[in-house]
């Protein structure tokens, strides 16, 4: 009898082949390992549960007991006259919305115009590169209040008919200047971040200077400036309420309007609950952008 007919060998093959490879059992060793994870996991959330609701109900406890809560409350925080005046504060956000949708647009087209000049090298570029670095320095330096005042009383005085007098659009053009500066700033950043390589390679397979930054450069610098670029609309969707300083019924100038009235100044924390209501959801969603972006970078190895 052969060794592969033996009774031995048939059982041993046998139970091999009822074996599944794919399934995979943990050790004894491992079960301890996931079981006490699991145990300092929850640890950690009792822990961080109890602190925060130590330090919560401390600040809360601070501010019902403090001798001026009654009339804070009653002038902050009337929630029956808040809901009275909700809907001329919606419709007041409403404006705010539509700037920076508008905004964004003019913002994007004129920064990228002004990364795009500084950080060309062309001789002929020479003076709108000085031009673009004297536009950024001058409206990054300014307030934006004051840009605000300047062009809203400004324009109107020099009588230019293709330029309307409307304040929401004199407004508008005054925070496009400003931020336009700071994405500008931002866009050329990320074209500085580009290797050189990158542009050597591109070159070297006969692309030529502007396809090199239209189809190389600015796709991967775009790509590394997101985040910081939906954080600068954030900022851009608060500031755009301070146009209401020319008389632009945004939801600021809606809720002040109401207060002034009534001396009562819920609709002021109405409008901020707006305001959160559409911010937070964005720096949330920046901040998971930022997340996989770096995730990305770690993966690639060039974080």
């Amino acid at each position: 009898m052969s060794t592969h007919d033996s009774p031995i060998h048939d059982n041993v093959g046998r139970a091999l082949s009822s074996v599944d490879p794919l399934v995979w059992s943990p050790s004894a060793r491992e079960v301890q390992r996931i079981a006490l994870r699991k145990k300092l996991a929850r640890r950690r959330i009792v822990v961080a549960a109890i602190s925060t609701l130590i330090v919560l109900g401390s600040l809360a406890a601070v501010l019902v007991t403090s001798p001026g809560w009654k009339v804070v409350n009653k002038t902050f925080f009337d929630w029956s006259y808040g809901l009275t005046v909700l809907h001329l504060v919606i419709k007041g956000i409403l404006t705010n919305i539509g700037l920076t949708l508008i905004a964004s647009v003019a913002i994007g087209i004129i920064a990228m115009c002004l990364a795009l000049a500084r950080t060309s090298k062309s001789a002929a570029m020479t003076p709108f590169r000085f031009l673009a670095t004297a536009y950024v320095d001058i409206f990054r330096g300014v307030p934006l209040l004051l840009v605000i005042l300047l062009v809203g009383f400004g324009i109107p005085a020099l009588r230019i008919k293709i330029i309307p007098n409307s304040v929401l659009v004199l407004g508008t053009i005054a925070v496009v200047l400003t931020y336009s500066a700071y994405v500008a700033e931002v866009i050329r950043s990320g074209i500085l971040s580009v290797h050189p390589s990158q542009r050597a390679a591109a070159r070297s397979l006969g692309l030529n200077q502007s396809q090199t930054l239209r189809h190389v450069v600015l796709p991967q610098a775009i790509k590394r400036v997101v985040p910081p670029l939906l954080n600068d609309l954030v900022a851009l969707l608060k500031d755009t309420g301070l146009v209401s300083i020319l008389g632009v019924i945004d939801a600021v100038r809606a809720a002040q309007i109401e207060a002034s009235r009534t001396f009562n100044y819920t609709p002021y924390v109405i409008a901020a609950i707006l305001f959160l209501f559409i911010t937070i959801p964005l720096t949330r969603y920046t901040d998971r952008v930022l997340l996989r972006s770096i995730s990305r970078q770690n993966a690639e190895g060039t974080a």
